[in-house]
């Protein structure tokens, strides 16, 4: 006897293993999803966390030629080699921002204080510049260039007290360099100390007889003190070793002015003209002095020839009074 609703209990039942096995099937599979989709954005996650090594922009930050763009330097990192391309090319505010950048990531490096403080320096800004020159000898205490630099920075800020500390320091770290006992003669020379200062100067010009700049500031000195004969020769031999340098000239000009040789002084005010067009302090002594003949003769070259010579016999002299190092034996 036919018997559907047997027939069709049996047929459910004999198809409930089917269904079950695959609802778990697929629960496992969204589970498996779920937990594969999780433990990659874990990872992603971990990864995207990471600090990287190294931040390449994707355009460069520096202008044609190395120039540094101030106004982006804020949003980039600053490299020592951009910084030092703006000073080279003179552009000191913008080398003054970029070492300051540079030496907020590397806080010891004694090297980038000192260009920070020569930028700042250039920049006119004198404190910043004696700020980063100090926290450089602090990291350096044995940089020679250092301590003159701030000595110089000091002598601007009208503070040659603090600058003599420095200058002696230089000097007894390194005696024979005719910059260091130039820069003493300045200090010197500020502090009213005129005989030492006049004695540094020769002194800087024994180590060094073309230190051009001794020469200037030793005439200079000279002039000041009214002694303008005096101050004809090293003025003569500096301006004959940088024709290029109008302040050289320009002093030149008023030591032989002041001796009676306005003819001259025309001629060394003209070669400070040459040398730069607008330096005012020539443009007015020439209109002063212009057509007016010298009451004697006298040879500039000459002058100087004579004070190449002396100081030639000094350096020698010096050379020879240095005492003989005997090596020992074998």
């Amino acid at each position: 006897m036919y018997r559907p609703e047997r027939f069709s209990r049996f047929n459910n039942t004999s198809r409930t293993p089917v269904i079950i096995t695959s609802v778990v099937l697929s629960i496992v599979t969204i589970i498996s999803a779920c937990v594969t989709r999780g433990e990659k954005k874990k990872a992603d996650t971990t990864v995207s966390s990471l600090p990287p090594a190294v931040v390449t922009p994707q355009s460069s930050p520096e202008l044609a030629g190395g120039e540094v763009d101030s106004a982006r330097t804020e949003n980039r990192i600053v490299t020592f080699a951009s910084a030092q391309s703006a000073y080279a090319q003179r552009k000191y505010a913008d080398a003054e921002q970029s070492f300051g950048a540079y030496v907020e990531r590397h806080p010891t490096n004694a090297f980038g204080f000192y260009m920070l403080g020569l930028s700042a320096w250039k920049n006119g800004d004198l404190d910043r510049a004696r700020e980063a020159l100090e926290q450089s000898l602090a990291l350096d205490s044995s940089n020679v260039k250092t301590l003159l630099n701030l000595s110089r920075v000091l002598l601007d800020k009208g503070q040659p007290k603090d600058a003599l500390v420095r200058i002696e320091s230089a000097v007894a770290l390194d005696s024979g360099s005719a910059e260091v006992h130039r820069v003493m003669a300045r200090v010197e020379s500020a502090l009213g100390q005129r005989d030492s200062a006049e004695s540094s100067y020769r002194h800087a010009l024994s180590i060094d007889p073309n230190d051009s700049w001794s020469m200037n500031n030793l005439g200079l000195l000279l002039i000041d003190a009214g002694r303008y004969e005096e101050a004809l020769p090293p003025l003569a031999r500096a301006v004959e070793l940088r024709p290029d340098a109008p302040a050289f000239a320009n002093n030149l000009g008023v030591a032989l002015e002041r001796t009676g040789h306005p003819g001259s002084a025309s001629v060394a005010y003209q070669s400070a003209l040459d040398a730069d067009s607008s330096y005012a302090k020539a443009q007015t002594s020439l209109a002063r002095v212009y057509g007016m003949p010298d009451e004697m003769p006298i040879d500039v070259a000459q002058l100087a020839a004579q004070f190449k010579a002396s100081l030639e016999s000094s350096s020698q002299l010096r050379l020879s009074a240095k005492p003989t190092v005997v090596k020992p034996e074998p």
